[in-house]
């Protein structure tokens, strides 16, 4: 599902890049996304370029990058290794951190997973390479049928018993037991206990056609608006809630307080080891191709 928002007024064309029109930008209508990218999209970063912005699921934002569509997405880090070539890993404007990993929900405590139907966000979704690196080595007899849907509709979906279990990101881990469902198990405990790295979730990537002094400046723009929104939170307020889905405002912020965090501001090294060590395990599973170690290198 997209919902278009009113674009920015145009930037002034700096000599670097002469960029004239909004950038068409897609990310989801979650808090840690509104709060992160609210300076930006409303036009209070300086020299920041103007965002033509649509709100989308992460399914929808794979897809859109796979096809080459818009200019700056926020997709998984699970679906980077097939657009790459096309499109560049921003070192800023995502989701990583710790304890912050998708949960795997059922209707009962301790059931048995094997052979069990489980409804995904996406299967080209970090939260499922997470789900079947743990899969892998906590369920030998392997799960059942994938169900694909929007990531909103998945704990309704355990609870009325159209589907065993769920994967879950986001704020579900703060509501889920409003639906009367358990926890089977922590996808990013399990990551963080094997590996010791952190969890990463979402990428902000932009095309590469681009050129490299419009993705630096992009790059720039991310991380600028990353801390007005720290600087003075209440002013992201308004633009958060009016996408957060009902949400209850004391969510929202446990959502940002989650989500947006040091990595958002900058990868730096943790960061690009755990999302390197992420896509490297995967492929070693067959899950997603073997990436170029320079797949990941920023302009």
């Amino acid at each position: 599902m997209t919902a278009p928002t009113e674009p920015t007024e145009p930037a002034e064309p700096t000599e670097a890049t002469g960029l004239t029109e909004p950038l068409k930008i897609a990310y989801s209508p979650c808090p840690n996304d509104t709060f992160a990218f609210d300076a930006w999209a409303h036009g209070r970063v300086p020299r920041a370029p103007a965002l033509d912005v649509t709100f989308a699921d992460i399914d929808i934002t794979n897809g859109m990058a796979e096809r080459g569509e818009f200019d700056i997405l926020k997709v998984s880090y699970a679906v980077l290794p097939y657009v790459l070539d096309e499109w560049a890993l921003l070192p800023c404007g995502g989701a990583l951190g710790r304890g912050c990993g998708p949960l795997v929900l059922t209707r009962e405590p301790g059931m048995d997973f094997t052979g069990r139907t489980v409804a995904v966000p996406s299967e080209r979704s970090t939260a499922y390479l997470l789900f079947r690196l743990w899969a892998a080595d906590t369920v030998p007899g392997g799960v059942g049928e994938i169900v694909v849907m929007p990531f909103h509709e998945i704990m309704p979906a355990v609870r009325d018993g159209k589907v065993d279990a769920g994967l879950v990101i986001h704020e579900a881990r703060f509501t889920y037991q409003n639906y009367g469902l358990h926890k089977l198990a922590d996808m990013g405990e399990h990551w963080e206990l094997t590996t010791g790295l952190p969890i990463p979730l979402g990428a902000i990537i932009a095309k590469r056609s681009l050129g490299e002094p419009t993705l630096r400046l992009l790059a720039e723009s991310a991380r600028a608006s990353v801390r007005a929104a720290w600087d003075d939170p209440e002013v992201s307020r308004p633009y958060v809630m009016a996408h957060a889905q009902e949400m209850d405002a004391s969510v929202a912020d446990q959502h940002i307080g989650l989500y947006v965090n040091e990595f958002t501001a900058d990868l730096g090294e943790d960061g690009y080891a755990a999302i390197r060590g992420l896509l490297t395990r995967a492929a070693a599973e067959g899950l997603v191709p073997a990436l170029a170690p320079e797949a990941l290198a920023f302009p």
